[in-house]
């Protein structure tokens, strides 16, 4: 609808297109909330800090370095930049465009585990299930469009940091 507008009229726009959106505010200020949520790190964060019993793992024969799929995850912070880089341009006489948002990378299921394991401290409880229908073994953002068009740098591209934002964002909604 947004083409077909832009088309008909002198509207211009920019479609970020997300990837995995992961991690919190690193200041605490912010961060998602949604019950039942299925996003793997807000899931993983939540089994560690006991709000869910277990992690599922849907599938584990996926053609990949550990048989889990990949996936590019992007900290909610550069997510953030992003549009705020596209509202900049757009500011400028940029063109309607559609921009990838993600690293570029990825990180496996078993990765992502790990990762949450170690800024945690304790090995979350997980519960190997087959795969789901449709689930690509690897997803990851094509991004050269959205360096070449904004000045758009990531500040978190660290399964680690975006780890820890989650993880103290679920911490403090218990402590809250």
């Amino acid at each position: 609808m947004l083409r077909d507008l832009s088309a008909a009229s002198d509207l211009k726009h920019v479609i970020l297109r997300y990837f995995n959106v992961a991690g919190s505010d690193p200041d605490e200020i912010i961060g998602q909330s949604t019950p039942e949520s299925t996003l793997l790190i807000k899931v993983a964060a939540e089994v560690a800090m006991g709000k869910r019993d277990r992690l599922f793992v849907f599938g584990t024969d996926f053609p990949t370095k550990d048989g889990t799929c990949i996936r590019d995850y992007i900290h909610v912070t550069d997510l953030a930049d992003a549009h705020i880089e596209a509202l900049d341009y757009l500011r400028q006489s940029g063109q309607s465009t559609l921009l990838n948002c993600g690293y570029e990378h990825g990180y496996s299921v078993r990765e992502v585990i790990q990762a949450v394991n170690e800024v945690h401290g304790q090995a979350l409880t997980v519960e190997e299930k087959p795969r789901r229908p449709g689930d690509p073994p690897e997803l990851v953002a094509e991004i050269s469009k959205i360096h070449q068009t904004l000045s758009w740098q990531p500040k978190y591209d660290d399964l680690h940091k975006i780890v820890r934002t989650s993880l103290a964002w679920e911490r403090k909604l218990l402590d809250g």
